[in-house]
């Protein structure tokens, strides 16, 4: 008898693994990159601007880290959007017409709901400071239907799953006016994020300190970033002091980085990854001074200075 209820216990457990939902990722897939090749906005030098398109086009010039920007839609929606409003220089509106900037702030995501802002187009205009851009009708996505689709487009042209660096796009000043405070944006973010099993490959990353302090009390196995503003003039210990705790890296503007900092930031293991690097020359100089990896809007760079 102890035998036979042994094996229905064992087939009970061998049918529930077999049954069990997977994550997308695996051990084997999370290995930080050893120099990371990140796509700013995806490739928004190339494509428009947080978009679909632009993360694929990241995979195709070997980016191995896709950045983007998250929003809050009204509906509690996570979309992927560098503005809180619907920026003027790239928007249609439903009805094709454009807008001037006075008229953004009616636009803000916040306050619509996600089947609204869909609808608007935000890269058949194209971008008047990326004229290499490329022009197409295009929307704003939900953060999760853009991972997904990274993610099987990663595997379909046979390259390493990518990594995904996500900004949380907040501030103390518009708290529950332009996005929610900060426990519920990060609970909104990472529920995203762990449905689509890329937990283990994603960098959280932000200016407002808030939100890496809620990832870092409650969620502290996802990694932070802290993006350091150009006008900041702090030491690497202040940084980590006004965060009260040690980030996975650090992400300054990269005309800050020189070789000081990235001896501070090795001798306290903290990965260095300026942004927003837009020239082949730069991109060069600071890799040969030892930065972790690179933003920019342009990936195909990295691949034209040999990398």
């Amino acid at each position: 008898m102890k035998n036979a209820i042994k094996g229905v216990l064992a087939a009970c457990l061998l049918i529930a693994a077999c049954t069990s939902p997977k994550k997308a990722t695996t051990q084997t897939d999370v290995a930080f990159p050893a120099f990371d090749k990140e796509g700013h906005r995806g490739s928004r030098g190339l494509m428009p601007e947080n978009t679909i398109p632009a993360m694929k086009k990241a995979i195709d010039v070997g980016a191995t880290t896709l950045e983007m920007d998250a929003a809050i839609s009204r509906d509690k929606q996570v979309i992927v959007s560098h503005d809180p409003y619907f920026n003027h220089l790239i928007t249609t509106t439903p009805d094709g017409k454009s807008f001037t900037k006075a008229e953004e702030k009616q636009y803000a995501l916040y306050k619509m709901t996600y089947d609204e802002i869909k609808r608007f187009d935000v890269g058949a205009k194209g971008n008047p400071g990326f004229p290499e851009q490329q022009k197409m009708a295009v929307h704003k996505p939900l953060l999760a239907d853009l991972i997904a689709a990274s993610e099987a487009y990663a595997k379909e042209k046979g390259v390493k799953p990518v990594w995904y660096n996500i900004e949380t796009k907040c501030q103390p000043a518009t708290d529950n006016q332009l996005h929610p405070a900060p426990q519920e944006f990060v609970d909104l973010l990472v529920k995203v994020v762990d449905q689509q099993g890329v937990t283990d490959r994603t960098v959280i990353q932000s200016f407002d300190r808030r939100t890496l302090q809620v990832l870092h009390k409650q969620h502290p196995a996802i990694k932070t970033s802290y993006l350091v503003a150009a006008t900041a003039k702090k030491s690497l210990g202040e940084y980590i002091a006004e965060l009260g705790f040690t980030p996975f890296a650090l992400s300054p503007y990269y005309t800050m980085v020189d070789a000081d900092m990235v001896k501070a930031c090795k001798a306290a293991g903290i990965k260095l990854v300026p942004w927003t690097v837009n020239e082949k020359a730069e991109i060069i100089r600071l890799k040969q001074l030892g930065v972790d990896g690179i933003i920019t809007d342009y990936p195909n760079l990295f691949a034209e200075a040999g990398f």
